[in-house]
């Protein structure tokens, strides 16, 4: 598969717009729409900060592997379920909730879908930091 193939399965699996990875990576919309596009690629210091924005492995963008290096999801995107975040952190599944709608969590984001409903996406590598920081 292609970068742009690639990126916009990443982007879909983590239900992530163009402006949001703009905002994560600081990489300009026009850009992210080229590179969607498969008018242009990105050199590497950007594939980084797009492989960190959407957690998973540059490999992974770039077509070389169906599955991130760290995780043996098949999808190569790593996210943390709410469950398992909750119970890490010694917190309640609707404290990690909140958190992650209110942008107030460091180790991930919640994007909302349609009414009241979202997606949550935690990152294993931000969340191990965060309780590094905290213990």
């Amino acid at each position: 598969m292609s970068f742009s193939e690639q990126l916009k399965k990443a982007m879909l699996e983590r239900n992530m717009t163009q402006a949001e990875l703009s905002a994560l990576t600081g990489i300009g919309k026009s850009s992210i729409s080229q590179y969607l596009s498969g008018k242009n690629e990105p050199k590497e210091l950007a594939l980084n900060k797009i492989a960190e924005a959407l957690d998973c492995s540059v490999a992974f963008l770039k077509g070389e592997t169906n599955c991130s290096d760290s995780t043996p999801d098949p999808k190569g995107l790593r996210n943390v379920p709410v469950d398992q975040a909750a119970k890490m952190l010694g917190k309640s599944r609707q404290f990690v909730r909140v958190a992650l709608q209110r942008g107030i969590a460091p180790f991930g984001f919640a994007v909302k879908l349609s009414g009241e409903k979202f997606s949550y996406h935690i990152s294993p590598k931000k969340l191990a930091e965060y309780i590094g920081d905290c213990r």
